[in-house]
């Protein structure tokens, strides 16, 4: 896909069932069930769609998902299939990890950065070797020093071994005159979405700002995991507002049925229309 003169790329790390509890929050299950797949677990799928991005020469990955570094049994606790991985969609499009110039993780949670890392010759490396690195400075401090609530998905495993590959982010920072992260709070205090705006064109990777579709459709449909709710209510409303205003292509990092779409407003409800996968 075209963002103007960007090329952009959804890349699949695989798909994950998690608690639907977890996902959305206070909202009853009578309600959200409507929408999503439920198993005997109560758990939902969820996707892991990172984005290659191509501006001005450079190769920007955002996202990495889960890695390959779970166990056996991690693997069953979470669900997780998948059919390649993210280091062999990259190279469906002719990219080689050593050929990523810059990896956005839009915050550390396991799921978007457990594929910084990788075993290799007997011990963790940085999975891109010739990336930087970017994570918002508070979010770093946040992972490197977890409590009780964070410490089962801020591990040291997926951030440790990239530590002389890291570029600190203090708030909103241009990648290129097209690229753009943005911090958007209440998942995590420091979380970042992805802009992308290019000869009158706009896109946005939200992140856990909304990773479902439903997150922009609803917007009190917070999930249990957002640390500051109310600061994810009033982040979802302005980007919401803003990928309208700018008829801007979505990207949604979890929505398993959805990876892309628009936004619109019809009758007084907004709506994603589904885009396909180009």
């Amino acid at each position: 896909m075209r963002i103007g003169d960007a090329v952009v790329h959804v890349l699949s790390d695989g798909e994950f069932r998690s608690d639907g509890g977890g996902v959305f929050g206070l909202v009853p299950r009578v309600l959200w069930e409507k929408h999503v797949d439920v198993d005997a677990f109560n758990r939902v799928p969820l996707a892991l769609n990172c984005l290659l991005i191509i501006s001005q020469g450079r190769r920007i990955l955002v996202d990495t998902g889960y890695g390959n570094k779970l166990s056996a049994k991690q693997i069953e606790q979470c669900g997780l299939k998948r059919d390649r991985g993210l280091v062999s969609e990259l190279a469906l499009q002719g990219v080689q990890p050593e050929e990523i110039d810059i990896v956005v993780n839009t915050h550390l949670h396991s799921d978007h950065c457990g594929g910084n890392t990788v075993w290799r010759e007997g011990m963790l490396q940085p999975t891109f070797p010739n990336a930087e690195y970017w994570v918002q400075r508070a979010e770093w401090a946040e992972a490197s020093y977890p409590n009780e609530r964070t410490r089962a998905t801020y591990l040291p495993e997926n951030l440790v071994p990239i530590k002389d590959q890291l570029r600190l982010l203090n708030g909103d920072t241009w990648i290129t005159s097209e690229v753009r992260c943005l911090v958007s709070r209440g998942h995590t205090r420091s979380h970042q979405s992805v802009t992308i705006q290019s000869r009158g064109q706009y896109a946005i990777y939200m992140g856990e700002v909304a990773p479902l579709t439903l997150g922009l459709e609803r917007l009190v449909w917070i999930a249990a995991f957002d640390g500051e709710p109310f600061e994810s209510l009033e982040t979802r409303r302005k980007l919401r507002d803003w990928a309208l205003d700018h008829d801007a292509v979505v990207f949604f990092n979890h929505d398993a049925r959805c990876a892309i779409g628009k936004l619109r407003l019809e009758g007084g409800r907004y709506r994603v229309d589904p885009l396909p996968m180009e």
